[in-house]
């Protein structure tokens, strides 16, 4: 009877986020104002969100968990909007919490939910079943490397983990502290873009130190694909 009860909700959970996948989907793309939306650039889709009232800070908060679990909008796009809608002290805090609960559900939806549909997509890439097998070894490690430096997307570290064994704190503990400096990074290059003229130096910093993540990243990348040959 357990076992039963525990489909159910199991059921009713993936259902659940079916649901509210087509809505958002339906939103952005059949809605007129989701159409808005998404064919708007940063500065447009933050006024167009500050017009709607609280509903638009909902759709930002709402926007970055799903870009989270399906990265259909670039993070600093949606982090832009949402910093411009909060302010950046808010705005980091909305990115952050946001960010880190996608992160979070993503992880229990491939481990309990989604295992079978997550491992046929992810098996086309060998460099994320490479990884997914660091990350149950050194899970804590890895996982923090993959937030810090962009190896992989954030989407693929949260679906590959969860397919590991790796423990749930060591994942949790790693997103926490990964993605607190990135998240901070995008958060600052978005608010900085909207005033460029005020903070371009700052800007270039900012651009300097990321572009010298992403080629650590590469550099890491190569690495874990020299060994898998």
């Amino acid at each position: 009877m357990s076992v039963l009860n525990r489909n159910r909700k199991h059921i009713l959970l993936v259902f659940f986020i079916c649901i509210l996948l087509v809505a958002l989907i339906a939103f952005l793309f059949y809605n007129p104002t989701g159409i808005k939306l998404t064919h708007s650039n940063m500065r447009q889709l933050s006024e167009h969100l500050r017009d709607i009232g609280w509903p638009g800070k909902i759709i930002g908060m709402a926007l970055i968990f799903f870009q989270t679990f399906f990265p259909f909008i670039p993070f600093v796009v949606v982090a832009g909007t949402n910093v411009a809608i909060f302010g950046i002290k808010i705005g980091f805090l909305v990115n952050y919490i946001m960010s880190c609960l996608g992160a979070v559900s993503s992880f229990y939806f491939a481990r309990y939910y989604g295992h079978a549909w997550v491992e046929k997509k992810l098996e086309r890439f060998p460099l994320v079943t490479q990884f997914s097998k660091r990350m149950e070894k050194r899970g804590f490690l890895y996982v923090l490397l993959g937030r810090l430096i962009p190896i992989l997307p954030s989407s693929a570290i949260n679906f590959g983990a969860g397919l590991t064994r790796m423990r749930f704190t060591h994942f949790l503990w790693g997103t926490l502290l990964g993605k607190l400096p990135i998240v901070f990074l995008e958060s600052m290059i978005a608010h900085d873009l909207f005033h460029f003229q005020k903070y371009k130096g700052r800007l270039l910093l900012l651009l300097g130190i990321f572009v010298v993540l992403i080629l650590v990243g590469n550099s890491v990348k190569k690495a874990i694909a020299a060994k898998t040959k």
